[in-house]
């Protein structure tokens, strides 16, 4: 249960640990360009954080290095006029130590498949349009119809949906073929995002030149009439070699291999570039227009829905009582449970996968006015072999983000704030059909 310290002595602890922070302000455009010679970068203010509550945070503390711990908090404080400016603290953050960005890839996914649908600005064509996809090569497959769908179709605005709602890889998959990986990447580049190599669809097998190719898509209205045709795409780019290697050994057909496993060919994203990407999505007002993703107010509204959902919330697709409240929220409440406040929303991208675990989240309370952004990243491999399924999250990775989480929302209900939030354009009804 998260609760309320409204009281004197907590309030000058907190009082303290802000006098000691070493950070300092920012503007939105800054972070997009986030200090890359600073690194690694740790703040005073989250280093007490963490050791103010030591029956939580002793092993994480001793053992950062070893869990390849990376955490951004940034404070939200708004003016007069209810402009936000943005503070951002640091733990152990360094761009060039590896992590698996597991399913967080799905966030710049769903927000450059709508950003592409505007930039064909092809007439009727938008995020419901019936999205159908065919095979250009025997390890293809298709999708023509999709039963969770009201319509019974499938469509860009369903896969987001999915994405966000329990974090659906195939949902993924379907708008990594629709972008292709060349659009995918260098869209992410030009608004700065130049950590981002997103090479691969998820959970199925295929070669890096498999990946490369990506599926015949065709969009139509609700009467059948084609609005757009794309052809199978290949990709011509060539991504900086690197060299990641990882742990002790993994399984192959069954067999242990005692060597380091290679993730020199997966998909690699910075938390920093995951953090900022969160930002610009939330806050696209702090930044000029070439640093936006180009998104209509109808698309921010839409992505917010669904962000912030839970999914028992959802009709179309339902899901049933094995998705809890939760299911996707590891910061506050560690992927699983009910979430009784109504007033507390996570607005939130998280992944899991080889032992790696990362949430990247807006945390509302409409109620108290907190608003926060909070990133982190926990490797929980303690035996250092992969794909054995022998991962620790239940034990070092969902603890340490749900306590991490209770923790920063604690600090920010005691700290004050010259200006309290207007934060009405979040509030979603999730009632009302889209």
């Amino acid at each position: 249960m998260v609760v309320n310290p409204r009281n004197p002595a907590l309030y000058l602890v907190f009082a303290v640990l802000i006098s000691c922070s070493t950070s300092r302000n920012r503007t939105a455009s800054e972070d997009l360009q986030i200090d890359r010679g600073v690194f690694p970068r740790t703040d005073s203010l989250l280093v007490n954080l963490l050791k103010s509550n030591p029956v939580d945070f002793s092993k994480a503390l001793e053992k950062s290095n070893e869990w390849r711990i990376q955490i951004i908090y940034s404070q939200i404080n708004r003016d007069e006029k209810n402009h936000p400016t943005l503070k951002h603290y640091y733990y152990n953050v360094d761009p060039s130590v590896y992590f698996y960005p597991a399913s967080t890839v799905k966030m710049p996914a769903a927000i450059l498949a709508l950003q592409r649908l505007n930039e064909l600005s092809i007439d009727g064509l938008n995020r419901n349009s019936i999205m159908i996809t065919e095979a250009a090569s025997p390890e293809q497959t298709t999708v023509m119809a999709d039963t969770t769908n009201e319509n019974g179709k499938p469509s860009v605005a369903h896969y987001i949906k999915k994405i966000f709602l329990v974090s659906d890889n195939e949902a993924y998959n379907r708008l990594y073929e629709f972008l292709g990986q060349e659009y995918l990447n260098k869209a992410l580049w030009k608004l700065g995002f130049t950590s981002a190599e997103l090479q691969h669809r998820l959970s199925i097998s295929l070669t890096e030149e498999q990946n490369r190719l990506t599926n015949p898509v065709s969009f139509f209205d609700s009467n059948g009439k084609l609005l757009y045709k794309q052809p199978s795409q290949k990709s011509n780019l060539t991504f900086k070699p690197r060299k990641t290697l990882i742990g002790t050994g993994y399984l192959s057909g069954g067999k242990l291999v005692s060597s380091p496993f290679d993730f020199s060919k997966k998909n690699q994203i910075s938390l920093t570039d995951l953090h900022s990407i969160l930002q610009t999505l939330l806050f696209p007002e702090t930044l000029n227009k070439q640093q936006r993703f180009k998104l209509t107010q109808e698309d921010y509204a839409f992505l917010y829905k669904y962000m912030s959902m839970t999914p028992g919330e959802s009709r179309f697709p339902r899901y049933d009582s094995s998705y809890t409240d939760a299911y996707v929220k590891f910061l506050l409440f560690g992927g699983g449970g009910k979430i009784g406040n109504k007033d507390l929303r996570i607005f939130n991208k998280v992944g899991d996968a080889y032992g790696f675990l990362q949430d990247v989240a807006y945390v509302v309370d409409f109620k108290n006015g907190v608003e926060f952004l909070l990133s982190a990243t926990v490797y929980c491999n303690s035996d250092g072999v992969f794909n054995d399924d022998k991962y620790d999250y239940d034990t070092i990775g969902f603890p340490f983000l749900k306590r991490l989480g209770e923790v920063i929302y604690q600090y920010e209900l005691a700290r004050p704030k010259k200006h309290q939030p207007d934060l009405s354009r979040y509030r979603v009804d999730y009632v009302k059909p889209e």
